[in-house]
């Protein structure tokens, strides 16, 4: 199965630390096992589409992380700007406060802004951030990403207060439906982790242990 779960992998590292030789390392890891691709920050975007050109390993990048706090309009910038720097998929982080205060309109339209920038070159993971919400919220959040035209919903920033469930994917995955991506990110660190969140409809993993998993081991990374 390891040959199979590697494609699924978001080879990861978000660290405000991460250096250029940390990036280049991801990279030749990511090349090396043949993972779906690597996220970084937004500032390593065009290295990384530099390092990983003639391969079919994507660039992913997140867009208003890790609070999702900002304007749908910076998110849409923000957007545009990695596209343009090669990312070919961005995970953006939704209005956390605003779907708790029942503000589904910018819920929703802070989605679309990012859906709208990345129409036709990117996939965009729709980060509902599980941890801080209640059942009928984590509902709700989906729901609205499906709304927004989102191509993913995904777990976690994994700077919260907690990483991906398998019960939270589960929900996930039966909200959303088959057609939409489930991405479980936070605290996948071994292979046997990684294989009960598929189990429970996850189809992608974003983990930093990317390596350690596809090698049986177990980390203490993201």
């Amino acid at each position: 199965m390891t040959t199979n779960i590697a494609k699924m992998i978001d080879h990861t590292l978000l660290k405000a630390d991460t250096t250029k030789e940390q990036i280049v390392k991801l990279c030749e890891e990511a090349k090396q096992y043949n993972f779906a691709s690597v996220c970084v920050n937004p500032t390593w975007v065009e290295t990384a589409a530099e390092l990983l050109k003639g391969t079919d390993v994507n660039v992913c990048t997140v867009i208003g992380f890790p609070l999702g706090a900002n304007t749908p309009e910076t998110k849409a910038f923000e957007t545009k700007d990695a596209i343009e720097k090669g990312a070919t998929e961005v995970d953006m982080v939704i209005n956390i406060g605003a779907l708790k205060d029942g503000n589904d309109e910018l819920v929703e339209r802070d989605i679309r802004a990012v859906v709208d920038a990345a129409k036709g070159k990117a996939l965009v993971k729709v980060i509902i951030e599980a941890c801080l919400l209640t059942e009928e919220e984590k509902v709700r959040a989906c729901e609205l990403a499906v709304k927004a035209g989102a191509d993913y919903v995904k777990t976690s920033t994994g700077f919260s207060t907690g990483g991906a469930t398998v019960e939270d994917v589960a929900l996930m995955r039966k909200t959303v439906g088959p057609e939409i991506g489930v991405k479980a990110s936070g605290g996948v660190r071994d292979l046997q982790g990684a294989e009960a969140m598929i189990q429970a409809g996850a189809t992608r993993i974003g983990t930093s242990s990317g390596v350690a998993l596809v090698q049986g081991k177990t980390t203490t990374g993201y």
